[in-house]
């Protein structure tokens, strides 16, 4: 059997060097193995398991209802397609939040059944203990700061994040307090750009916008969002790179129609 030498794959330390030589991250999400593979195939540097499967994938309303063990197969069927890139793996709503040893064991159950390569944790200094602990057990984590998700009934709006002085100024410290509890990298999400550069020229690790402006150290999208396969979703920050529902549509009328005049299988389509 022939390696492939060619292959370097993508580590936590390569995304540090990345931000040091100023050459921009590329980071997707992914949840199943044909777009796994896809998607590191065609060279991005991170892929992100998010828990915006219990969107996309799910049709939930917020990402809370996701469980660990739905991530854990997402993200098991995502590592079976990949050959190259940094595979980073949502730690979802309630298996972090309420104290650090539950916040270390469900981290350890990503990694060990999962075989990624690292997770991710939403919040500042109040989870800035289990990353440490996290950390501490040789798991690299990485941070998400601004608009989290998982904390949508909180905020009770998906708006931007962080415009007011007081909210600013958390985020930079939280910025801080995650890179000394050892975070890899930070999501920014729906952030102004100005705090984005800001923060990310404060830090020593590489940062990821979505919606965060083009200062921060690489950017993120959903896919399904920049594929055009999720129609309803259309933020400023989304560009959206195809657009699949409608080729998609078209494919399977086409099929239908086929189908029903007869006309598929035809005789070279049959044994």
């Amino acid at each position: 059997m022939s390696v492939n030498k060619e292959i370097k794959k993508v580590t936590t330390h390569t995304l540090q060097m990345m931000k040091e030589s100023g050459e921009k991250i590329s980071m997707l999400t992914a949840y199943d193995f044909s777009f796994a593979r896809i998607v590191d195939g065609a060279g991005i540097d991170v892929i992100l398991v998010g828990d915006s499967a219990s969107n996309v994938m799910a049709g939930h309303e917020t990402t809370l209802p996701i469980t660990l063990d739905q991530m854990i197969y997402h993200a098991q069927s995502v590592i079976r397609g990949i050959n190259r890139c940094l595979v980073v793996v949502d730690m979802p709503f309630g298996s972090y939040q309420s104290n650090s040893d539950i916040a270390l064991a469900s981290a350890i159950r990503i990694m060990k059944e999962t075989g990624g390569h690292s997770v991710k944790m939403e919040g500042g200094r109040e989870v800035a203990d289990a990353i440490k602990r996290i950390v501490s057990a040789g798991i690299p984590v990485m941070g998400h700061l601004g608009l989290t998700p998982q904390s949508i009934y909180k905020f009770g709006t998906y708006t931007v994040r962080a415009r007011e002085e007081a909210e600013a100024q958390k985020l930079r410290e939280d910025a801080k307090i995650l890179e000394e509890a050892g975070c890899f990298a930070i999501v920014l999400e729906k952030i102004p750009a100005k705090l984005a550069e800001e923060v990310s020229a404060s830090l020593r690790i590489p940062t990821i916008g979505i919606g965060a402006g083009g200062q921060c150290d690489g950017q993120v999208l959903v896919m399904h969002d920049m594929l055009g396969i999720n129609t309803e979703f259309k933020p400023r920050f989304l560009r959206q790179y195809l657009n699949i529902h409608e080729l998609a549509t078209q494919a399977v009328a086409g099929y239908i129609k086929d189908v029903k005049s007869g006309d598929f299988p035809s005789a070279a389509e049959q044994y």
